[in-house]
């Protein structure tokens, strides 16, 4: 049984489908890929910093890395491997100047925990996007 009836699936009010490429993305998927991304910058920030451990090097990586990533291909490397983009919502071009308070909205946590009936994060409804799946 439909127990999101009368509000349709997540994503319908965007026109997205249901499921499979095009779809919003959820939270464990995202959750995953935040992770890789996390581990991703981690190994940059020690090639920088060996022999000693990156620390906070690690967040600038990651700040870094996310925003020229989405910015200017729309995914991350952990979204790559996850199979999922951040869309521009709206009809506007993907521009990466939105990246920027996405992303740093992103290091504060609280913002992508409150989601809409649409799987968006408050990030994500401030910058007009939405993480949608790609396979």
């Amino acid at each position: 049984m439909d127990t999101t009836q009368g509000q349709g699936y997540p994503g319908s009010r965007l026109g997205l489908p249901r499921s499979g490429a095009g779809s919003v993305a959820g939270m464990g998927v995202r959750i995953g890929a935040f992770g890789i991304d996390l581990i991703v910058s981690a190994l940059i920030a020690l090639l920088f910093t060996r022999p000693e451990l990156p620390r906070n090097w690690s967040l600038l990586v990651w700040f870094a890395l996310t925003v020229v990533a989405v910015g200017l291909f729309g995914s991350t490397p952990g979204q790559v491997a996850c199979g999922l983009r951040v869309a521009p919502v709206g009809g506007r071009a993907l521009v990466g100047l939105w990246a920027i308070p996405r992303t740093a909205m992103i290091f504060v946590v609280v913002p992508p925990l409150l989601t809409d009936a649409d799987g968006r994060g408050l990030h994500d409804r401030l910058c007009r996007t939405v993480v949608v799946r790609t396979r």
